[in-house]
């Protein structure tokens, strides 16, 4: 049986190190491995080397499966790792998610299994978007200010309007105050 493998991770700061382990402990060597940096909210047919493992497995004569560590890894939208998963069963491609055991997703009680976990996904993503837009709507009415911080006081930022309108230069003043010149040039525009 040939045995492909999906890593992803979302960040550039993040590794696929962990899942290749799990993998390895799990017993599985894969045949082909494939790993990219993109979001879980895109969806599989817009991350290219998922697109690229698709075509691969396409054109694999035989038994073949997909193995990755997580359902998360398919993605976070239930109707798109369904639609996926109905696009590996079609390919004749077993799909097995190490954290759900040896059931395969592609089988009648694994489709149900799948669907209800896919909804709980996205479901819990729902929620934490709400909660994220609750909590910064209720800083925002409690006055609090959001975003990071200004680098330039507003006794600086003056001082930068004045150094400049003395016809000192941006690019000294923004050294002056050992900021960016972007910097002195928002405080310019205020």
């Amino acid at each position: 049986m040939q045995t492909f493998a999906y890593l992803r991770v979302s960040t550039a700061d993040q590794t696929t190190e962990n899942q290749r382990r799990e993998l390895e402990t799990a017993g599985f060597a894969p045949t082909l491995v494939y790993s990219e940096i993109v979001s879980g909210k895109a969806a599989a047919a817009q991350r290219a080397e998922f697109a690229r493992m698709l075509e691969t497995i396409a054109r694999t004569e035989g038994a073949k499966r997909l193995v990755v560590t997580k359902l998360d890894r398919l993605g976070r939208d239930a109707g798109d790792v369904l639609a996926t998963m109905n696009h590996l069963r079609r390919l004749g491609c077993e799909v097995q998610v190490l954290q759900l055991g040896k059931l395969d997703l592609t089988s009648p009680a694994g489709k149900l299994m799948l669907t209800m976990l896919s909804a709980v996904a996205e479901m819990e993503r729902d929620l934490l978007v709400e909660r994220t837009q609750a909590g910064l709507a209720r800083a925002k009415a409690e006055g609090k200010k959001l975003g990071r911080p200004a680098k330039l006081d507003p006794e600086m930022a003056a001082g930068a309007r004045q150094r400049v309108g003395a016809g000192e230069t941006i690019a000294a003043t923004a050294r002056a105050l050992g900021v960016s010149r972007q910097t002195v040039m928002r405080a310019l525009a205020r």
